[in-house]
């Protein structure tokens, strides 16, 4: 069983163009052996915008050498990027984009979603790229949430408490729609509050889930809550 290392906090936020109010839980700054193969998370909102017709989000900028996740709870994220990869992703959905050998790429709310206003939530996870990828062409996955299967998760007792949604990697033999250049699992876990569950974890890899909302304790009592990553 791993044990935790230590709980990641950061209540300071800045904005990502006009479109994103992000706190980057952790960056290439921190300990990179702690969260390697990736880079960086920031964690959007809670928010709620008003309707506009403005448009709101990151003009066009570039990067090179890694890979974007971006996974949208509540809201309209639309991407356009050099390579002619794009599309709008909505609450579920993903957009996976590497930038590898170079791309350049906007992200932007989508123009339903800037009409009508709401709440906006969204992560987005950076990962490195292995050397040898690195100079690999561009290129960009769009996943519906259709697309995402979903697995029942069951507690110590046998009883039903949640469910888990792999985007990347395989849970409980259910393999995600995620093509990725470094193995590992990206899930989407939903858990009922009052149970306790035991995740599968591969012996030398990073693990470092995020509480994206509620609250959860370790098993040796630790507490994190909303936007706090326990680091194995």
């Amino acid at each position: 069983m791993k044990s935790v290392q230590f709980i990641q906090r950061n209540t300071q936020g800045h904005w990502v163009g006009d479109g994103f109010p992000v706190r980057t839980l952790f960056s290439y700054n921190d300990d990179p052996a702690a969260f390697s193969p990736f880079l960086m998370l920031d964690y959007g909102g809670p928010v709620v915008f008003e309707p506009t017709t403005k448009r709101r989000g990151v003009g066009a900028h570039p990067h090179r050498g890694f890979e974007t996740v971006t996974i949208v709870y509540d809201g309209e994220v639309t991407h356009r990027d050099s390579s002619g990869g794009g599309g709008t992703i909505g609450p579920g959905e993903v957009q996976w984009m590497t930038a590898a050998a170079g791309i350049v790429h906007e992200e932007f709310h989508s123009e339903a979603y800037a009409r009508s206003g709401g709440p906006f939530r969204m992560v987005q996870l950076w990962v490195n790229l292995p050397a040898r990828d690195k100079m690999a062409p561009p290129g960009y996955q769009g996943i519906t949430a259709a697309q995402i299967p979903t697995r029942p998760l069951t507690d110590v007792h046998g009883v039903a408490a949640g469910t888990v949604r792999p985007i990347a990697g395989t849970f409980d033999g259910t393999t995600g729609p995620a093509k990725t250049f470094t193995p590992m699992q990206v899930w989407d876990v939903q858990l009922k509050a009052g149970h306790t569950v035991t995740l599968p974890a591969p012996e030398g890899h990073t693990t470092v889930p995020l509480v994206y909302q509620g609250r959860v304790k370790t098993a040796d009592g630790q507490e994190a809550g909303d936007a706090e990553m326990i680091v194995y």
